[in-house]
């Protein structure tokens, strides 16, 4: 896979990940209430969604900064996976994060 093809598909996987958090958060997680909305996991779930924008972001400008945000945006997406698992019912949510981990971490490397 050459780099243009893996960042292309990296970028791909952030805005996902970004906008499949932000919705599951805003739209299931506010709903549900109880552990859904515990702080803990809450802020996760928005942390998770920025991190995956501006990591998106990053890539297209072509920031020399890439690969520390990719790191990091890989840290916080395997972590939001984990949380998202844990309480159940969120899939996509599951998903979405493993999938833009995954991109990222390999972009880190």
């Amino acid at each position: 896979m050459s780099h243009m093809t893996m960042n292309s598909a990296c970028i791909d996987n952030c805005s996902t990940c970004h906008k499949t958090c932000l919705q599951t958060a805003m739209m299931h997680c506010l709903n549900m209430g109880g552990k859904h909305v515990e702080a803990a996991h809450f802020r996760l779930m928005l942390d998770c969604a920025k991190i995956c924008e501006t990591s998106a972001h990053l890539q297209l400008s072509g920031s020399k900064y890439c690969a520390d945000i990719c790191k990091v945006c890989a840290e916080i997406c395997t972590a939001c996976a984990d949380s998202c698992e844990e309480l159940g019912g969120m899939d996509e949510c599951v998903t979405a994060c493993r999938k833009c981990a995954e991109s990222c971490a390999a972009m880190a490397a």
